[in-house]
């Protein structure tokens, strides 16, 4: 049974069917929306309203692209809303949810108990610049990245999803490397002058 024939069978009340959808592209969506938001349990819980947006919009789906591209759009406007609708929060809520769990930040995996501290350390900064710097571009240039380095899709497949073409996307993307060299390299010289 293809997916259009599944999408069918749950719009006429097979409804335990959308099961399917959740258990095939729960980890794509997951890393789209960790690529926008930085963070774990965001990401989870943007996970769960995409797929339930995804559920509510399913009979307004034209099957005229996959449903994976359908579903990659609908992540990739979640994880901007998200961050536009987080960047009002007040500073030291955002001091707080940094220091308070343990580790939310993605981009820093589980130190080994033999990692030096310092080195430890060294790769969280690091960590926290690519971020910071991903997190400063522009929307269409973050969601080009993101698409192409989290969730490794090609030029094509990332143009169907932003609805541009493979010329545009390549544009974005290179733009975005440029960014975010010139935005890493500013801090790498700032922190050599202290």
């Amino acid at each position: 049974m293809n997916e259009n024939e599944l999408i069918k069978l749950i719009i006429q009340g097979e409804r335990e069917k959308f099961g399917i959808f959740v258990e095939k592209y729960q980890q794509m969506v997951f890393r789209t929306c960790i690529g926008f938001v930085h963070n774990k349990d965001d990401a989870d819980d943007l996970t769960q309203e995409v797929f339930i947006q995804a559920y509510q919009s399913l009979p307004e789906f034209k099957m005229k692209s996959a449903f994976s591209t359908w579903l990659y759009r609908i992540a990739v406007n979640a994880s901007l809303n998200k961050i536009r609708k987080s960047a009002g929060k007040s500073f030291i809520h955002r001091l707080e949810s940094f220091f308070g769990s343990e580790n939310q930040m993605t981009g820093q995996f589980p130190a080994f108990d033999t990692d030096d501290p310092e080195n430890i350390i060294i790769k969280q900064e690091h960590s926290q610049w690519i971020q910071k710097a991903l997190d400063s571009l522009p929307e269409n240039q973050r969601t080009a990245i993101v698409l192409s380095k989290y969730d490794d899709l090609s030029q094509k497949e990332i143009a169907e999803i932003m609805n541009t073409t493979e010329g545009a996307v390549e544009a974005l993307l290179q733009r975005a490397k440029k960014n975010l060299r010139e935005k890493l390299s500013e801090n790498v010289r700032g922190k050599n002058k202290k």
